[in-house]
């Protein structure tokens, strides 16, 4: 029977499949004489709308804004975009009429063209929020306390921008404060989703919405004694130099905190650099570290998908929920015209049987570095963490036997390789899993994946 692999998005859309050709099962991978054909199915809005190729992304994003999480979640937030929209044209027509008395920093100026800044600013920044959104959306939450600085960084550089625009002449001023504008955007989507994660972190007894209700009030306190300190300050405050040294001490001082802040959170769920720590302690040591000891170990920024072995040099970089076609395209060249992948079909089928018992199927391409994990249908969080596990015991046992050298490595040989790793994690991952529990991790909650994921039925 032929094998034939059937690709769905995270809203259960067939995107893909993948068919193998009628070749045994039992040849040799490098006979040459078998190959896998890729059939992409192209979402009916793309077909309906006759855009040019280079603006597919646009049908992607519009296409995903559609996926609606729940039903009766669509007819509100539209009530709302209408009452926002309808507030966001009430407020341009009264900046026409009061643009006149601000005069943009120029004497000359008009109520048109303070009326048409305005807009290229809001424009610039909701742009920026919808295509940040649909780039970063999903790694938010996973990575809530990097975001969460991010976003304090966001906002005061664009204070500074802000700052050094009336020294710049008009055309340089509007492109600075767009780009203000678009760093504020950045820091409204970054600072609401993290902090929506992190509320969900503290609040430990459903009590979401009195957290949410007691930080406004807190803020709303904070916000007039910061009014009241400034209004002191003001008036001692009077040459450029004297400003722009309270500046940049207060922005020094925002930041400090804010990082302090973010270091002080123990997060309770595994996202990669917190894997990364958690299972190279237990595959090294035999010990399961707790929440809080693993936040003094994690760093705020790290490099996205990294398998770093403790404080070690980054191993090399994994992806998890990605199309299958990556992992194809590492075992086998593709075809320029038809996108086929000869030499592939074996090679799957080794890898299938392989990972039969597993929820996920994974190949290291040694030499480039990097680690591929598919993931199949239903994939429970603690698959997603031992596929994780397994990738990085391999790239660390790939380096300790001395093939560092990516290029020595062979098709039999990463096999065997994955195959010995896999049947040593599988003897300890029960006790791992009842450790990790006992330390306090939160196992039932998937934060691996920070794209969109895709999910595969392997049939035949």
């Amino acid at each position: 029977m032929d094998l034939e692999i059937r690709e769905r998005d995270e809203a259960g859309n067939l995107t893909a499949t993948y068919i193998g050709s009628s070749t045994s099962t039992n040849q040799a991978p490098n006979q040459g004489n078998n190959r896998l054909d890729i059939i992409i199915y192209v979402s009916d809005i793309s077909s309906m709308l006759s855009w040019p190729d280079n603006s597919h992304w646009v049908v992607r994003i519009l296409y995903k804004l559609s996926q609606v999480p729940s039903p009766g979640y669509f007819p509100r937030e539209l009530c709302y975009k209408v009452r926002h929209d309808a507030g966001t044209g009430k407020t341009k027509s009264s900046n026409a009429q009061l643009s006149p008395g601000v005069g943009v920093g120029d004497a000359s100026a008009n109520p048109t063209t303070a009326l048409l800044l305005s807009i290229l600013q809001e424009s610039t920044g909701r742009i920026a929020t919808i295509l940040f959104a649909d780039r970063l959306g999903t790694s938010l939450s996973p990575e809530c306390k990097m975001y969460r600085l991010a976003a304090d960084i966001f906002n005061d550089a664009a204070m500074l921008l802000d700052c050094l625009s009336p020294a710049l002449p008009r055309g340089p001023r509007t492109l600075l404060l767009s780009s203000s504008s678009v760093l504020r955007a950045l820091c409204g989507v970054t600072a609401g989703s993290s902090k929506a994660s992190l509320s969900a972190h503290f609040a430990k007894w459903g009590n979401l919405g009195e957290l949410n209700a007691k930080d406004s009030s807190q803020e709303t306190v904070i916000s007039l004694m910061g009014m009241l300190a400034g209004s002191v300050l003001v008036s001692y405050v009077s040459s450029p130099m004297t400003t722009w040294s309270c500046l940049i001490l207060l922005l020094s001082i925002h930041l400090a905190m804010n990082r302090a802040a973010v270091r002080a959170v123990s997060m309770h769920t595994l996202n990669r650099q917190r894997a990364n720590i958690v299972f190279s302690t237990f595959l090294d040591e035999g010990t399961v570290l707790s929440p809080k000891e693993v936040s003094l170990q994690e760093r705020i920024f790290e490099w996205d998908g990294v398998l770093r072995w403790r404080h070690s040099s980054p191993l090399a970089t994994a992806k998890i929920g990605h199309p299958l076609k990556d992992l194809l395209a590492s075992l086998a060249p593709a075809h320029e015209k038809t996108g086929s992948i000869r030499d592939a079909e074996a090679k799957m089928m080794r890898l299938i049987r392989l990972y039969s018992q597993e929820e996920f199927l994974l190949w290291y391409d040694a030499p480039q570095r990097v680690g591929h994990i598919a993931l199949k249908e239903g994939a429970a969080a603690k698959s997603q963490l031992k596929a994780w596990a397994l990738m990085l015991w391999i790239t660390h046992r790939h380096r300790m036997d001395g093939n560092s050298e990516a290029t020595s490595a062979s098709f039999e040989s990463t096999l065997d390789l994955q195959r010995s790793s896999l049947q040593d994690l599988s003897s300890r991952w029960a006790d791992c899993i009842q450790r990790l529990r006992t330390a306090g991790w939160d196992i039932d909650v998937a934060s691996l994946e920070t794209i969109s994921g895709s999910r595969i039925c392997v049939q035949g």
